[in-house]
C-alpha cells in the first residue's frame, strides 16, 4: 500500500521519539525507514476512534457515544487502523525528516511495509531532496558595470514615437514608400505551390522592413495603387517555421491603397495633450527622466546576469530531477500561453515551426537546470545570510500586484492562495541578487570601452 503524504504537519510537543535509517539512493533522492513504538500507534488509534465515534450512528446510543469495542463489531477495527495510520505516518515522517535535517523538494512516497512479530510498524519512505551545496565565494565578486547613456537622439525618438501614436493616416498619390500603410492583396507560393499562411486579402500593411521575410517590403517600395507586382523574398535559414526556412518565394501583390503618416506638430500643446506637461521642454525632461530609470535598472539587470552566471560558474552540484522537470514544464506551459495569447492554437504553433512537445521539452532542458540551479544557489545563500521577505514587502508586492489588474488587495490574496509562499520566495531572490551586488567589487566601463 502506497500512500502519497499532502503535507509535513506540525510535531507535537510530547511526540514520541522515531527512529528511522537513511539510505541515499541517488545524490537527491533518499529512503527513509521509520519506525513507529507500538504506544504511538494505540494512541492514534484511540485519537482516530474519538473522531469517528463523533459520526457514528448506531441504535440505542446517542452520536459519540458509542464504545470502542461496539464500534469496531459495527464498522471494523481497520477503520480506525486507517484513519489512525493517516494521523501518525505523516507525523512520523516530519520527525525522520528533522532527525536527518534533510530538505525535501517534493512529497514524499510513503509505504507501510508488512508487520513483522513482536517488531514495532515499520514505514517506508521515499523522496526528493535538496542536494548539499558548498558555497564557495559569493561575497566580493568582480563584476564590471556598463554604463547605458541616454542621448539626445533618443529623447527624440521617443518623442517621434508618441506623436506617431496620435497621428492620422491620409491617402496619397504617389508610389509607395517605407513608413506608408499600403492596403493590399497577395499570395505568395514556393516552387509555383501556394503555402500556408502566405495568403491575404484587404491586408492593411506598414511597410517596414523588421516585420517581413527580406526583400519583401522592398519589392513594394515603388509600387502604386492599381498595380500589380511579382516580388521575391527568401525566408532566413534560421525561420522558425521549418518547412519554409532557407526558402524562396515568389508573392503576387496587387496595391489598392496607399496611405502615409500624417504627425501633429510637436510643441507645447502636444506636450499637454500626450502627457502632465505643461511645455515641449518639461516633457523631453520627463522623456529623459524615464528613459535614465530603464537604462539604470538594464545595467542593473545586466550586473546581475553576471554574478549568477559567476555563481554558476564556480558551483557544481546535483539537481533534483523533479524541480527540473517542473521548470520544464513550466516553460512549456509559457509557451501555451503565448500561443493563446496570439489567438494561435497549440497544435498550430508547434506544427509551424516544426517541433512536438517532446521537441520543447528537449530544448527547453539546458535552460531550466540552469535556472533551477540559480535558484538553489540563491536560495542557500539567502538561508545564511538571513535574508527574509518582511509582511511589509510581501503587502507592497500585494498591492502593485492589485495596481496591475485592478483588483482589491484581498482579492489577489484569495486569488494567490497557496502561491503566496511563491510570491514569498520570488521576493527572497531579488533580495538575495541585490545583497550580491551590494557586496560586489564593481569595475565602472567608460562609454568609450563599452563601445
Amino acid at each position: 500500500m502506497v500512500r502519497q503524504a499532502t503535507e509535513t504537519p506540525p510535531l507535537e510537543e510530547n511526540a514520541a521519539i522515531t527512529t528511522s535509517t537513511l539510505t541515499k539512493l541517488a545524490p537527491t533522492k533518499v529512503e527513509l525507514e521509520i519506525s513507529i513504538p507500538p504506544e504511538e500507534i494505540e494512541a492514534a488509534r484511540e485519537r482516530a476512534f474519538r473522531k469517528l465515534v463523533k459520526k457514528a450512528k448506531l441504535p440505542g446510543f446517542r452520536p459519540g457515544k458509542v464504545p470502542r469495542g461496539i464500534f469496531e463489531q459495527a464498522y471494523g477495527s481497520e477503520t480506525i487502523a486507517s484513519q489512525a495510520m493517516d494521523d501518525v505516518v505523516p507525523e512520523a515522517y516530519a520527525r525522520a525528516v528533522l532527525e536527518h535535517g534533510l530538505e525535501p523538494v517534493d512529497r514524499p512516497a510513503l509505504e507501510l511495509l508488512p508487520a513483522e512479530p513482536d517488531q514495532p510498524a515499520r514505514v517506508k519512505a521515499v523522496v526528493d531532496v535538496r542536494p548539499e551545496i558548498v558555497l564557495g565565494q559569493y561575497k566580493g565578486l568582480a563584476l564590471r558595470s556598463e554604463p547605458h547613456p541616454v542621448e539626445d537622439g533618443d529623447v527624440e525618438r521617443t518623442v517621434q514615437a508618441l506623436a506617431r501614436e496620435r497621428a492620422t493616416l491620409l491617402p496619397v498619390d504617389r508610389a509607395a514608400a517605407i513608413g506608408d500603410v499600403v492596403t493590399m492583396d497577395y499570395e505568395g507560393t514556393i516552387d509555383g505551390v501556394a503555402f500556408e499562411g502566405g495568403t491575404a486579402n484587404g491586408q492593411m500593411t506598414e511597410l517596414r522592413e523588421d516585420r517581413f521575410v527580406p526583400g519583401f517590403v522592398a519589392g513594394i517600395v515603388g509600387m502604386k495603387a492599381g498595380e500589380h507586382r511579382d516580388v521575391e523574398a527568401a525566408f532566413p535559414a534560421e525561420y522558425p517555421q521549418a518547412g519554409l526556412a532557407g526558402k524562396t518565394a515568389i508573392f503576387s501583390v496587387r496595391v489598392h491603397e496607399i496611405k502615409e503618416f500624417e504627425l501633429p506638430v510637436i510643441d507645447d500643446e502636444f506636450a499637454k495633450a500626450v502627457s502632465g506637461n505643461q511645455s515641449l521642454d518639461a516633457l523631453k525632461a520627463d522623456v529623459r527622466t524615464r528613459l535614465e530609470a530603464i537604462a539604470r535598472s538594464r545595467s542593473r539587470r545586466e550586473l546581475a546576469d553576471q554574478a549568477i552566471a559567476q555563481l554558476l560558474g564556480s558551483h557544481d552540484f546535483p539537481l533534483p530531477e523533479i524541480l527540473v522537470l517542473r521548470e520544464v514544464e513550466s516553460m512549456l506551459s509559457d509557451a501555451r500561453s503565448r500561443a493563446s495569447r496570439a489567438a494561435v492554437p497549440f497544435e498550430e504553433y508547434l506544427a509551424s515551426i516544426g517541433k512536438s512537445e517532446e521537441d520543447l521539452r528537449g530544448e527547453y532542458r539546458q535552460e531550466a537546470e540552469r535556472n533551477v540551479k540559480s535558484m538553489l544557489l540563491l536560495e542557500k545563500i539567502a538561508k545564511i545570510e538571513r535574508i527574509e521577505a518582511t509582511p511589509a514587502e510581501i503587502m507592497a508586492e500585494l498591492h502593485a500586484l492589485a495596481e496591475q489588474y485592478g483588483q482589491p488587495v484581498e482579492r489577489v490574496r484569495n486569488i494567490l492562495g497557496n502561491s503566496l509562499s511563491s510570491l514569498r520566495d520570488g521576493i527572497v531572490r531579488n533580495k538575495t541578487v541585490e545583497y550580491l551586488l551590494e557586496n560586489a567589487i564593481m569595475e565602472e566601463a567608460t562609454t568609450a570601452t563599452a563601445s
